[in-house]
């Protein structure tokens, strides 16, 4: 039986490279962390659901987000507990809690808990591991 906290998909680094960007790489696969309000995503308002830049899989749906004033794209839970595994990381002399995708073990960044109702989290997410899937406007 496999163990729920390992990720489904397992790439060696050249073939993660070979699909990245060195941004992305640099963010998902080497726990790198993009400079505050640099990435698009803070700013975004369209609806949709955020997924891996990695892998495809759905993390966070747009309803979720909101302005945290951090400098990162913020939510307050994830699209589903299972979408998400969370680490201990003990990294820059304190102690946070890492958020990575469940699917393919990508860095996303980390959660805190001083967001809003109704959970109280802040997932605090790097844009660069983000990827946009707006929602289709209405043909009515």
């Amino acid at each position: 039986m496999s163990d729920p906290k390992q990720p489904k998909i397992k790439k060696t680094d050249a073939e993660w490279r070979a699909e990245l960007t060195p941004e992305q790489f640099a963010v998902t696969r080497s726990c790198g962390t993009e400079p505050p309000f640099s990435h698009p995503y803070n700013f975004e308002k369209r609806q949709g659901v955020y997924t891996c830049v990695c892998c495809g899989a759905p993390l966070f749906e747009s309803k979720t987000k909101y302005e945290s004033g951090s400098g990162w794209p913020s939510f307050y839970e994830p699209i589903a507990d299972e979408a998400v595994a969370e680490h201990e990381d003990r990294s820059h002399f304190m102690v946070r809690t890492e958020v990575r995708c469940a699917n393919c073990g990508a860095h996303l960044g980390h959660v805190f808990p001083d967001g809003p109702q109704p959970t109280g989290l802040r997932y605090c997410m790097n844009g660069t591991a983000l990827k946009l899937k707006p929602e289709e406007p209405s043909q009515e």
